[in-house]
């Protein structure tokens, strides 16, 4: 195996949440699957939340969700540390607490041994631990590019769901991990380089803030992931019919992230997230850097939750938009 065969982010055309399908192209595909209606289902496909929620009993709910992605790093253990971290994160973004996972993997097996697809369950394994949540069993099938992540099953009060059509006007607006590890992330599979903080920061559970979320009387919040922090925001602003102002210079940025957007390291698929939500923007004063850190596709990011949680960043606030629900000022 040659020194260039033996980087996985060789083998992946995108790396991390940055390889998923544009949202706008996810939502016309998904479009004829909105609407379902059931008696028992709390949350469903109609706002991009995180996860399903189905009612089990008054005070139960289970919650399903599934998130898997090409290699964001070259080390195998790491890959599979922040896939798990990133998958569990869909179950903690609704306010819920996981209790069973099951490991997703694509393989090309003539091309990578499977000694390193043992350290990618290794590491995604790790972290499940950290989190209390057992893997058991999973499906593997023979690929040309390496996947790997979970699906993931929680429990929920059904009462205390964290939602995206739940937020209301007039609240802060708080960010739990800092954006731009989409520009490292991207800058590592071009040149090699490691960036040990934002490997720290997309390995972190998001139990601990969803925890203060919810004791802090939140009622709305989503995961910073693929779609930026723009293009999250948006979604949840849309399904809640209300607006937001956002202060780009609070926003927090994981260290290096400034000088990888300077040198150039901006995905694809950070430009088609700000292309996505850019007619829903209304600039006064943010420079174009801004817009891209705001729409870069993160890899396993922080809670954005409407309502003001001790200890963690507040980066703007909702509003009222009646007549233009989904509306983001950014200043």
């Amino acid at each position: 195996m040659t020194a260039d065969l033996a980087r996985l982010t060789s083998f992946a055309h995108g790396g991390g949440c940055a390889c998923k399908i544009p949202p706008g192209e996810l939502e016309d595909a998904v479009r004829g699957l909105t609407g379902q209606v059931a008696p028992d289902v709390l949350v469903g496909l109609d706002d991009g939340d995180d996860a399903a929620a189905v009612r089990l009993s008054d005070d139960l709910a289970v919650l399903s969700t599934a998130d898997f992605f090409t290699p964001v790093v070259d080390s195998a253990f790491d890959w599979g540390r922040i896939a798990a971290a990133n998958a569990l994160s869909d179950v903690y973004a609704m306010g819920g607490r996981p209790v069973m996972a099951i490991n997703l993997v694509g393989w090309p097996r003539e091309q990578l041994p499977m000694e390193l697809m043992t350290e990618v369950l290794r590491g995604g394994l790790a972290v499940a631990q950290e989190a209390a949540c057992p893997v058991i069993g999973g499906h593997s099938i023979d690929d040309p590019e390496p996947k790997y992540g979970m699906a993931v099953t929680g429990v929920a009060h059904p009462d205390r769901l964290l939602r995206n059509d739940s937020a209301a006007a007039g609240l802060p607006l708080t960010l739990t991990k800092p954006i731009g590890v989409g520009l490292l992330n991207n800058r590592h599979k071009r040149t090699g380089e490691v960036f040990e903080a934002a490997i720290a920061t997309m390995t972190t559970l998001n139990r601990d803030a969803a925890a203060a979320a919810l004791a802090a009387g939140a009622r709305a919040a989503t995961d910073v992931t693929g779609f930026g922090l723009l293009g999250h925001l948006f979604k949840m602003c849309r399904a809640s019919g209300i607006g937001a102002e956002i202060d780009a210079a609070a926003v927090p940025l994981v260290d290096g992230a400034r000088e990888a957007l300077r040198d150039g390291f901006v995905s694809g698929g950070t430009r088609r997230n700000l292309d996505w939500v850019a007619p829903q923007l209304q600039v006064d004063g943010a420079s174009e850097d801004d817009l891209l850190f705001l729409a870069d596709a993160q890899t396993s990011g922080g809670l954005l939750v409407v309502g003001e949680v001790p200890g963690y960043p507040v980066i703007g606030r909702t509003v009222a938009a009646p007549d233009a629900p989904g509306r983001i000022v950014i200043r």
